[in-house]
């Protein structure tokens, strides 16, 4: 019978002790299996590490600055990145809990609610976020690469030649960043492990140099912490703050959906809830107060909030110190960068070609993909960088989300049949319509539509998309997965266990002649 070769465990992990069902399903490969109960050993202080090497790269910084170069304070600013951090976090454990539970990666939990098949939408949608994202991190970070051998060599490295409207040497930075995280993705998940593992302590050491030397040539936190708003708190600062929230929660509304990638590696939902309690809101907020304070700093010094650390860094007088403090966020961005985004469309592409696609193929496809989509574009301007990069995307991983909610915790209750989801055909209860559940498609597109149709600002139209819309999308995120949750709720609460039963009935039907002979 579908699904009796699973065993539950004494602390609710479920393994699956005989993989031979499903070894042949043209939707299984080995890093897609579920993770055998023996190679999940992944500890609390490999999840705060995790978090600590995500959190901590130079996108976080810029995300924290870019809320002062939009006029707020450093109060402001602080209150907004933390709230949007600790609202973010509820999805996320609320996902996670199936990685640690049933050992499966994001795309294969996502075909519990939108089929073998259809899983592949969430996915993709998924995918291609995080090689933008990808892409962002390597512009950034060779950006830094950039700036600390311009340090070294002087102006002939600084003002070479341009190409495409920057220095040919700022490209070959980029392209040497490429070349090193791919060479690092090609050794699979525990090369990753092991290099946040020890990079996670070193990470912050870059910006607190920033930090150090903005506040001493501004003598002193005072004038930092007098720089006002120029918001103020009335409504020019609501209309930014709602927008900017939904960024901050959108920043990693895309591990909200793909951390099963990494808990199915947890050794308990313990383990790993306490790493990412203690990992996300702590190392978030820090950066982020880090980042606040310096650009705050760059205001008083230079009368400019200078958002990019890279840039800010290339106006300090001393080599030693730039060259010290940016090869710290070179190696943040790595680690933030092969964590947060390559892991995810590795098993996401994957997921889709399970039989021509390995993991580390998956990776170069990323890497591939997060160039052709010409990452300084995306984040050369804050305004665009938050209300239409991050704004937009949010919105529709909201929908996702809402969808997984709905369909994992308040549906199945976190019931799954492993073997179900690597089967192909009516037998498997997650078959649903040629592969397909067009409720959770439905679902999707609704919410996704309502949030982000009313998009507005940056390349969208003044009055947004669809103008009626455009309210909506200054809360993109939460009405993406508040719609999504409902209407896949609704679409499906009477359907599902009637399906699944179906299946099971099935596949575990007994031959009438072997009855009654």
């Amino acid at each position: 019978m579908a699904g009796s070769s699973q065993v539950t465990h004494p602390d609710g992990r479920v393994d699956l002790v005989d993989a031979s069902a499903i070894a042949a399903s043209r939707y299984y490969n080995p890093e897609l299996a579920p993770v055998p109960i023996e190679r999940r050993h992944w500890t609390t202080y490999n999840y705060f590490a995790l978090w600590m090497g995500m959190a901590h790269n130079i996108p976080s910084y810029t995300l924290a600055a870019s809320l002062i170069a939009l006029g707020m304070d450093w109060v402001q600013a602080f209150m907004t990145i933390t709230l949007g951090n600790l609202i973010v976090l509820i999805p996320m454990l609320l996902n996670s809990h199936a990685g640690t539970k049933y050992g499966i990666p994001f795309p294969v939990f996502a075909r519990a609610f939108y089929g073998v098949r259809g899983a592949n939408l969430a996915a993709i949608m998924r995918g291609l976020i995080a090689c933008a994202w990808f892409g962002i991190q390597t512009w950034v970070g060779g950006e830094a690469l950039f700036v600390i051998i311009g340090k070294l060599a002087g102006d002939g490295w600084a003002k070479a030649a341009g190409i495409g409207g920057q220095p040919w040497t700022l490209w070959l930075c980029f392209v040497l960043f490429w070349v090193v995280q791919m060479l690092i993705i090609w050794r699979g998940m525990e090369a990753i492990r092991r290099f946040e593992n020890w990079t996670a302590p070193l990470v912050s050491v870059g910006f607190l140099i920033l930090l150090a030397y903005v506040v001493i040539k501004a003598g002193g936190f005072g004038p930092i912490l007098s720089e006002p708003s120029k918001l103020g708190w009335g409504a020019d600062f609501w209309q930014v703050f709602a927008p900017s929230l939904m960024g901050m929660i959108a920043f990693w509304s895309t591990l909200s959906l793909n951390m099963p990638d990494f808990t199915r590696f947890g050794g308990s939902q313990k383990k790993q809830v306490t790493g990412q309690i203690l990992g996300l809101p702590t190392t978030m907020s820090f950066i982020a107060l880090v980042a606040i304070l310096t650009t705050s700093g760059a205001v008083a010094l230079y009368g400019e909030a200078i958002w990019d650390p890279a840039q800010l860094a290339a106006r300090f007088d001393s080599p030693i110190l730039v060259v010290v403090a940016l090869i710290a966020l070179v190696l943040a961005t790595v680690s933030a960068n092969l964590a947060a985004n390559v892991v995810s469309p590795s098993y996401d592409f994957s997921n889709a070609f399970p039989r021509k696609i390995t993991f580390a193929m998956g990776g170069l496809i990323t890497g591939v993909i997060g160039v052709v989509i010409m990452p300084w574009k995306l984040i050369s301007d804050p305004s665009i960088y938050i209300f239409a990069w991050l704004g937009f995307y949010g919105g529709v991983l909201g929908a996702v989300a809402g969808v997984f909610v709905a369909g994992y915790w308040t549906i199945r209750k976190t019931r799954l049949k492993l073997v179900d989801l690597y089967m192909e055909g009516r037998d498997g209860a997650y078959w649903f319509n040629a592969g397909w559940n067009w409720r959770a498609v439905v679902a999707t597109v609704v919410a996704g539509l309502l949030a982000v149709g009313g998009a507005y600002g940056g390349p969208f139209p003044a009055d947004g998309l669809i103008p009626f819309l455009k309210p909506l999308y200054d809360y993109s995120w939460v009405v993406g997965a508040v719609v999504g949750y409902v209407i896949y709720l609704l679409l499906s609460m009477n359907t599902t266990h009637e399906e699944e039963a179906s299946a099971a009935d099935r596949s575990s039907r007994v031959d009438p002649a072997a009855v009654d002979g």
